[in-house]
């Protein structure tokens, strides 16, 4: 029998045991760069991905993740950032991982197997046309992972799947399968290390992007963050002052004013008559910060020439 590449011996892995502490972290540091640069290769297919995601919020619909063990805790990390980071309401993120909130404290192998529990998550969320579900597992055949993605298929929500292994389940269900082989781990087997590093890169990769297509970053700044602390307010502030080209204690009215959306605070900085009027020019790009302010300056330019 052939050994998943997620399974197999690392090349470099004869003796690990005997080498110095400082040989083997070498040795796993490398293995993690190496497994980093994986994602490269699958770039085409995280581009379709990203225009999945974004598509499916932009008509309503709802992103699921669906996976079990390391790899559901990849997905644990990507999905519960993007209400903070993105400002993509909390209800529009689903989170199906195997073991339930008990994995958060005790990640047991045994859920990862259960089938029945998948399609009752599924049924629960009541994910239905018109919602994407992204299944990631490394070795690509997790029936957790593969009975979400099935029954999401069956339904006729639009899928991605995230795998480490080629020619497995979840590469061949998936309408956009995103396949990134990583080498050998150095501890076999051990897919937390560099199949789960690859996973996340991917996952950054396509979330961020999908933010991009939404409008939710203008010149590398979060423009639709959701700042509920101090660090986060502070943050809005010096984004609204850096686009708008205000002072922070300007920024900072204006954020009181658009009750923190920074993308209309940065509108009324900008010369935006009202909130009234900030908010429909948002409604009007399809909330895209950088038309808004065209159509803004424009505007202003329109009324110069008349008067």
């Amino acid at each position: 029998m052939v050994l998943a590449r997620t399974e197999a011996m690392h090349r470099d892995a004869d003796g690990l045991d005997t080498k110095s502490p400082e040989a083997i972290l070498q040795l796993l540091n490398d293995a993690q760069i190496e497994a980093a640069k994986v994602p490269l290769d699958a770039i085409s297919e995280i581009v379709d991905a990203a225009k999945c995601f974004a598509r499916t919020l932009s008509n309503g619909g709802r992103i699921a993740y669906a996976a079990a063990g390391s790899s559901g805790l990849m997905a644990l990390a990507d999905a519960l950032e993007l209400p903070g980071t993105f400002g993509i309401p909390r209800d529009r993120i689903i989170i199906m991982l195997a073991g339930g909130v008990e994995a958060l404290t005790n990640l047991a192998g045994a859920p990862e197997d259960d089938v029945d529990q998948a399609l009752s998550d599924f049924k629960t969320n009541g994910l239905k046309k018109g919602d994407c579900l992204i299944a990631i597992s490394a070795s690509g055949s997790t029936p957790y992972a593969l009975a979400a993605l099935t029954e999401a298929k069956r339904v006729g929500l639009e899928t991605i799947a995230i795998a480490n292994n080629a020619g497995t389940p979840l590469m061949q269900t998936a309408d956009i399968p995103i396949l990134l082989q990583t080498p050998p781990e150095v501890v076999a087997g051990s897919t937390r290390m560099g199949a789960g590093t690859a996973q996340k890169i991917a996952l950054n990769l396509m979330s961020t992007l999908a933010a991009i297509h939404l409008g939710h970053v203008h010149d590398g700044h979060m423009v639709n963050l959701h700042a509920d602390n101090i660090k986060l307010r502070v943050r809005a502030a010096r984004i609204v002052a850096s686009i708008a080209g205000c002072t922070q204690a300007e920024a900072e009215k204006r954020l009181a004013e658009s009750n923190g959306s920074v993308k209309a605070a940065i509108l009324l900085a900008a010369g935006a008559k009202s909130i009234d009027a900030a908010r429909e020019l948002l409604e009007g790009t399809g909330q895209k910060l950088r038309p808004a302010l065209s159509e803004l300056e424009g505007n202003k330019a329109s009324h110069q020439n008349r008067t």
